[in-house]
């Protein structure tokens, strides 16, 4: 699933290759993709792009046309993905079941396809006159790499919290941008377990997960700074240190990172630098094994 480093990368690369540029049209492939209806998707025809912006996992592509001032607000989920192609091909898309979800064409010939691959169907797609419209972005806590996002606010946020580390970064109404992967990550730079409660954090350790939070969503963007879409995703996964590399050695201590898995998804960590060597049993609502 792209994350906030791989949609703030995806933002610098479409505001380098969109912005100034007039849109041609935008056709839908997927039904399920647009979620929008008014105002018309055509409304767009002949706009300019003026700006790419992010809130959280959510691109915004700002256009200027005929009726003002429009936002085209796109969500990846978990398996869409964005490809930048220039010369587009010619000749409209064909609905089937292939992965391509949507098309936006420029007037010089690129553009960019929306792909997303298996049966769960959750890629959207937005127009809307001001992206506070869209529930997914209203509902969104604040941005974690925000130069306005202190400590204090942070303490203040999980402070009001009575659950599991894990499940509170990756609320998007408590922080946004951070998933699975990052969160996985972050947690092992903290030297944290997933499963510890909030409510249990000390105010060293609130501090020293704000700063692993930061650092490490840092990290990734600077990685992925100047790539071009196509190469974001292998980008991601060479940067991981635990997450995805259940049975590897941790680089940090070189114990074996292991897994918790649920029933859509799963968790890596390494006992040595975040459980005190112990093993989290692998079942939902896990607790340490004595």
């Amino acid at each position: 699933m792209p994350e906030l480093p791989e949609v703030e990368a995806l933002r610098a690369f479409l505001d380098a290759h969109l912005v100034g540029k007039e849109i041609a049209r935008v056709l839908p492939v997927a039904i399920s993709v647009l979620k929008t209806y008014d105002p018309p998707l055509g409304t767009v025809e002949g706009a300019e792009v003026t700006a790419v912006g992010r809130h959280g996992k959510y691109l915004d592509l700002t256009t200027t046309g005929t009726a003002g001032d429009l936002h085209l607000l796109i969500h990846l989920a978990r398996t869409g993905w964005l490809r930048w192609q220039d010369p587009l091909p010619s000749g409209p898309p064909k609905p089937g079941r292939g992965p391509l979800a949507l098309r936006a064409a420029l007037t010089g010939g690129d553009g960019f396809d929306l792909t997303e691959f298996g049966t769960t169907k959750r890629l959207s797609v937005h127009l809307v006159h001001d992206p506070r419209e869209v529930p997914g972005v209203a509902r969104l806590g604040p941005d974690p790499l925000a130069e306005d996002f202190c400590p204090e606010e942070f303490a203040a946020l999980l402070a009001g919290e009575r659950r599991q580390i894990k499940g509170a970064l990756r609320d998007q109404r408590l922080i946004a941008g951070i998933g699975n992967a990052y969160s996985d990550e972050i947690l092992h730079a903290a030297r944290m377990s997933p499963f510890k409660p909030t409510g249990n954090l000390t105010p060293e350790e609130t501090a020293a997960l704000y700063a692993a939070m930061r650092a490490t969503l840092r990290e990734a963007v600077e990685r992925s700074r100047g790539l071009a879409a196509g190469k974001l995703k292998s980008e991601k996964k060479s940067g991981l240190r635990v997450h995805g590399r259940t049975g590897a050695p941790c680089p940090v201590c070189g114990d074996t990172v292991r897994e918790v898995s649920f029933s859509d998804s799963s968790l890596q960590y390494c006992p040595t630098c975040q459980t005190g060597g112990r093993t989290l049993a692998d079942r939902r609502l896990s607790r340490l094994l004595k």
